[in-house]
C-alpha cells in the first residue's frame, strides 16, 4: 500500500440553466466566435439556474478592447478573499456547471489594470462579470502541473476600472466542462499511464467523484503562477502559496447532483463530511433524479478546496473512526480500526480524550490508488493490510482531524510530530531520530544559507511543507527537552483555536505550562527564519582530576545563525553522560563534563536538532593509562 504521493444538461421538470444577456467579449489568438447563451427554461421545479444580467444600454458598445496576457507580477497579486460556488454535477457525463461568486483582493501595492483566474484545462470559462456588467476576456492556454493534464485555462480579465492597492471587487463567473481522470502532467516526465493516473485519480463519474483541488484538479476559479514538476520543489511551494492565500478564505457551496441508479451516500466538502438531502426528483426512464448538498459558510483553512462525493457502506464507528467501504472491502476495515485502537492512547496522551472530529475513511475506487488527506477524511484504498503497518498513516490523519489550528505550522506539524511519536513507540528513539533525518537534507536546502541571502520562511507564516511540516517536527522535539513532555501535552490539550488571535498565544501557553521562559527559542525558531544551526566539535581537551576521573573539556562551535540547546554525550569505559549545552548563533564554547572512567568518544547532537549538514558529530578519544 502507498502512502506518498493530488454546459450543464437541462432537465425537463427539474432543471433549468439559464445564463441571460449578450456574449461576453473575448480575444484569443484564434478568434474564436463569441459564445451568446440564451435564456431557457423547461416546465416544472428549477434546481439549478444561473443568470448575469445586462442592461440595455450596457449592451450598446459591442466593441472588444485588446486584453494582454497576465504577468506571473499580477497572478501573485490576486487574492481570493470568497467563493460562493453553485455547482451542477452531471455524472454520467462526467461534467460540471457552475457559477462562482468570488471576492477579490489586490494584495500588491499596484493598482491592477487585469486580472488572470485559471481553470483546469477540461474546463472552460463561458461568462465573467462584475456587478451585473460583463467583462472582456481572452482565454489562453497556459503549462501548468498544479492540475492533472498538465495544463490550466486561463482568462485574462480586463477591469473596468483599476483595483486599487488592498481594495476588494465582486466577480461572477460562469464555466464548465469535464473532468475525466487524467495523468498527463506524469505522463509527460515519464511515468507509466497506470501509475500516474493512480497518483491522479480526480474525476467525476457516477461511481465516484473526487476533486481534491488546486495541485491535482483545478475545479474552481484561482489566480496561480505557472508551475512545473520538473523544476525542484516549485510546485509544493505553490500549493503551499495557495493554502496560505486561501485559509483565511471563506467558502459557501450549494451543490445539485444528478443520478440514475442510486444517489450518494457519503459527500465530502472542504473536507467536511455534510449531509445529503433525500432526492428531490426520483430517476425515471429518460430523466435523472437530483439531489442537493450544501456547505454553509465557513472559512476553508489551510487546505485545498475539494469536493468527494460516493456511495459507499457505512460501518460502525469506533475509536473516533467512522469508515465508509465498498462491499467487497468490508472485510479489511477490521485492520484499521484495530490500528487506530493502538495509537488511541498515545493521542489522548498528547492532544486529549475529547477530539475535535472523528476522522472519517473513504474507500477509494482502485486499489492502488494513492491515499490522501482532506481535513478531517482519509481517502484510500481499503486493502488487506497489517494494523502494525496502517498504525502510521492512521495516527498521522487521526491527529489532522482532531487537532485544528488557523496557524499551518501547528496544523500541519502537530500531525507530523505525532507521526514521530508513534515510530518511537513502536520502534524505538533511533527509529524516529533517523525518520527526522530522511527529510533533513531537503529542509537544509531550502533554509536560507544565512539571515542576509534570503528570509526564509519563518514558521508563523510558513506555507511550505518542507516548514509546516518537517521544520515543525523537529521544533515540538525540541521543545520536548526545553519544556518537557508533560508541559507540552497540558499546552497541545489546552490549545483553543479560536482564541490563538496573536503570534505568542502557544508560546504563552507553553511558558505557562512548563514555568519556562522560551522566548529566545521561539524568536529564532518560529517567529523569525535566520536558517539552521552549523555546529562543530573543535577540540576536546581530557584531564585527570582524581583516581579514575577525568576531565573534559569540549570546544563547541556554532556557525550557524540560529541558537539551540544541543545534547553533548560524554561516554567512557564505564558509564555515560548527557549534558544540554546552550549555543548561540556565531559563537563557540567550552563545555565541561566530569566523568569516571577512561573517556572513549565525545558526541555533539542526536539528531533531534537539524543542522546545514549533519545532526550528530562524534570524536572518538584515544587516551593510554599512562596519561
Amino acid at each position: 500500500m502507498k502512502y506518498s504521493h493530488s454546459a450543464a444538461r437541462s432537465i425537463a421538470a427539474a432543471l433549468a440553466i439559464t445564463l441571460c444577456g449578450a456574449a461576453v467579449a473575448q480575444t484569443t489568438p484564434n478568434a474564436p466566435t463569441p459564445r451568446t447563451p440564451q435564456p431557457q427554461s423547461f416546465p416544472g421545479q428549477v434546481i439549478f439556474s444561473r443568470s448575469l444580467q445586462n442592461h440595455a444600454a450596457e449592451q450598446q458598445d459591442t466593441s472588444t478592447p485588446a486584453v494582454p496576457k497576465a504577468t506571473n507580477q499580477q497572478r501573485r497579486a490576486l487574492t481570493i478573499s470568497a467563493y460562493n460556488l453553485r455547482i451542477h454535477l452531471t455524472p454520467r457525463n462526467q461534467s460540471i456547471s457552475a457559477e462562482a461568486r468570488l471576492t477579490l483582493r489586490n494584495s500588491s501595492k499596484q493598482p491592477l489594470h487585469e486580472i488572470a483566474l485559471q481553470l483546469s484545462s477540461t474546463l472552460q470559462f463561458q461568462a465573467i462579470g462584475c456587478n451585473g456588467k460583463q467583462l472582456a476576456y481572452a482565454e489562453q492556454t497556459i503549462p501548468s502541473d498544479a492540475d492533472h493534464t498538465g495544463k490550466l485555462t486561463e482568462a485574462d480579465i480586463l477591469l473596468p476600472t483599476p483595483l486599487a492597492p488592498g481594495a476588494t471587487m465582486p466577480i461572477q463567473v460562469f464555466y464548465g466542462g469535464k473532468i475525466p481522470v487524467s495523468g498527463q502532467r506524469f505522463q509527460a516526465i515519464g511515468t507509466p499511464q497506470a501509475v500516474a493516473e493512480a497518483s491522479d485519480w480526480d474525476r467525476i463519474s457516477e461511481n465516484f467523484t473526487g476533486l481534491r483541488g488546486f495541485g491535482n484538479v483545478v475545479w474552481y476559479p484561482v489566480s496561480s503562477v505557472p508551475v512545473s514538476l520538473d523544476t525542484g520543489n516549485q510546485l509544493f511551494e505553490e500549493i503551499g502559496r495557495q493554502k496560505r492565500e486561501d485559509s483565511a478564505a471563506t467558502v459557501t457551496l450549494s451543490v445539485t447532483v444528478e443520478f440514475f441508479d442510486h444517489p450518494p451516500n457519503v459527500a465530502l466538502l472542504d473536507g467536511r463530511l455534510v449531509p445529503i438531502s433525500a432526492p428531490v426528483s426520483e430517476p425515471t426512464a429518460t430523466f435523472p433524479g437530483v439531489v442537493t448538498i450544501s456547505l454553509p459558510t465557513q472559512p476553508i483553512g489551510f487546505q485545498q478546496l475539494s469536493l468527494v462525493l460516493a456511495r459507499r457502506q457505512a460501518l460502525q464507528q469506533e475509536h473516533n473512526v467512522k469508515i465508509f467501504s465498498l462491499p467487497d472491502d468490508a472485510p479489511h476495515a477490521a485492520a484499521w480500526l484495530q490500528a487506530a485502537a493502538s495509537v488511541t492512547p498515545l493521542l489522548h496522551a498528547w492532544l486529549g480524550t475529547h477530539p475535535a472530529n472523528p476522522l472519517a475513511i473513504i474507500d477509494l475506487p482502485e486499489t492502488d490508488d494513492a491515499p490522501t488527506q482532506l481535513g478531517a477524511a482519509l481517502l484510500t484504498p481499503l486493502v488487506q493490510n497489517s494494523p502494525s503497518v496502517l498504525a502510521t498513516p492512521l495516527i498521522h490523519a487521526l491527529a489532522r482531524a482532531d487537532f485544528q489550528s488557523p496557524r499551518a505550522w501547528l496544523q500541519e506539524g502537530v500531525p507530523s510530530f505525532m507521526v514521530t511519536l508513534q515510530i518511537e513507540s513502536s520502534r524505538g528513539r533511533k527509529a524516529a531520530l533517523e525518520y527526522l533525518e530522511g527529510q533533513r537534507g531537503a529542509l537544509a536546502i531550502a533554509e536560507p544559507s544565512s539571515p542576509g541571502s534570503s528570509i526564509g520562511q519563518p514558521l508563523i507564516a510558513a506555507w511550505d511543507p518542507i516548514y509546516v511540516r518537517t521544520k515543525s517536527a523537529y521544533v515540538f522535539w525540541m521543545l520536548r527537552h526545553l519544556a518537557g513532555d508533560k508541559a507540552l501535552q497540558a499546552a497541545l490539550r489546552q490549545y483553543v483555536p479560536a482564541k490563538d488571535t496573536n503570534a505568542t498565544y502557544f508560546e504563552n501557553l507553553l511558558e505557562h505550562a512548563g514555568g519556562k521562559n522560551l522566548q529566545w527559542f521561539f524568536r529564532d525558531w518560529v517567529d523569525q527564519d535566520p536558517g539552521l544551526p552549523d555546529l562543530s566539535i573543535r577540540h576536546v581537551f581530557p584531564t585527570k582530576v582524581g583516581l579514575g576521573e577525568t576531565l573534559v573539556a569540549i570546544d563547541i562551535a556554532n556557525q550557524g545563525y540560529a541558537a539551540c540547546d544541543v545534547p553533548v554525550t560524554l561516554v567512557s569505559t564505564t558509564t555515560k553522560i548527557t549534558n544540554y549545552v546552550h549555543i548561540p548563533a556565531n559563537t563557540e564554547v567550552t563545555h565541561h563534563m566530569e566523568i569516571t572512567g577512561t573517556p572513549t568518544s565525545v558526541q555533539v547532537n542526536d539528531g533531534t536538532i537539524p543542522e546545514v549538514s549533519a545532526s550528530i558529530h562524534r570524536v572518538t578519544l584515544h587516551i593510554t593509562t599512562g596519561n
